[in-house]
């Protein structure tokens, strides 16, 4: 019996569900039941019957599908897969922050820990943002934007707003540089560029679309093109490529690679679901707290 064989074993004698985001190994989102961005992966975990949800992706993404599948057991396979991202924004420095601007309202970027989620107003993703902001902005004079820069300037500058901007970043897409586009467009003329919102400005700048990893496989399935350069991690090229056989896609830079994207593998999947390990738990204070903040964005989108 395979190694995959024996985790569709367990997983059925278990009654658990495989989530894998886009920028998983190849091997880890080829056994999992659903493909995806964080929050996407979490509301169609909530929908199934499924007991346990083994969540192949990083900390803050487990943790939100606890919180909105708190009757489940969710399942980290590497205790360690991390965002340096949401590491970047504690809830002490989040409350100095608000304390400085008492009338502003707090936007969190779903790449955030649940204790700075339930400190916020709204949640909101890379595909959301953008709509959010311009409907909850004509209310109110400042947003506090937390903790993506880039995302920030990207949907200030188009909603027409003033962010108050947490300095915090993704050092990968950050490492996507313009020359790195440059060269991409020079050995493929050809190719739309498509880049993730949490790229620099001066990366979107250069871009035909800027649009969440979900939005790059919709426009990808629905566009007549035929050649992408795409402007993230490199992981998605495996969806893509599987989704659109008959398209080509290149990476912006083969360097962007999130090293915590690719700590899961197929060993410590079985290990996870063998053992129960690792279980992720959310204090039920700041599970509800952090919940109303999803459940805002989720009424306002």
């Amino acid at each position: 019996m395979t190694i995959v064989d024996r985790i569709n074993k367990l997983k059925q004698e278990k009654n658990a569900i495989i989530l894998a985001h886009n920028y998983e190994l190849p091997e880890i989102q080829d056994i999992a039941d659903f493909v995806g961005d964080s929050l996407g992966l979490s509301m169609e975990a909530a929908k199934t019957d499924a007991d346990i949800i083994v969540f192949c992706g990083v900390h803050f993404m487990a943790e939100t599908a606890k919180i909105l599948s708190p009757q489940k057991i969710v399942l980290l396979p590497d205790k360690d897969a991390g965002c340096a991202m949401a590491d970047m924004i504690e809830p002490e420095g989040l409350r100095a922050l608000q304390s400085r601007h008492p009338g502003a309202v707090t936007m969190c970027y779903v790449n955030s820990s649940a204790r700075v989620k339930a400190l916020c107003d709204y949640c909101c993703t890379s595909a959301n943002a953008l709509p959010m902001t311009r409907k909850i902005a004509p209310d109110h004079r400042d947003i506090i934007f937390v903790p993506d820069q880039n995302l920030a300037r990207y949907v200030s500058a188009n909603a027409q707003c003033h962010f108050i901007i947490w300095e915090g970043y993704c050092p990968v897409h950050t490492d996507i540089l313009p020359e790195h586009i440059q060269q991409a467009k020079r050995l493929h003329p050809q190719a739309k560029v498509i880049v993730h919102p949490e790229c620099k400005p001066e990366i979107t700048a250069l871009a035909d679309i800027v649009t969440s990893t979900e939005g790059m496989s919709r426009h990808a399935q629905n566009s007549p093109d035929k050649e992408f350069i795409i402007g993230t991690e490199t992981g998605i090229l495996h969806r893509l490529k599987k989704e659109n056989p008959d398209k080509f896609f290149y990476p912006a830079s083969d360097k962007a690679i999130c090293a915590d994207m690719k700590k899961i593998t197929l060993e410590k999947v079985l290990h996870s679901l063998e053992t129960l390990s690792y279980e992720i738990t959310v204090a039920p204070d700041i599970m509800d707290k952090a919940r109303l903040s999803i459940e805002r964005m989720l009424q306002t989108t």
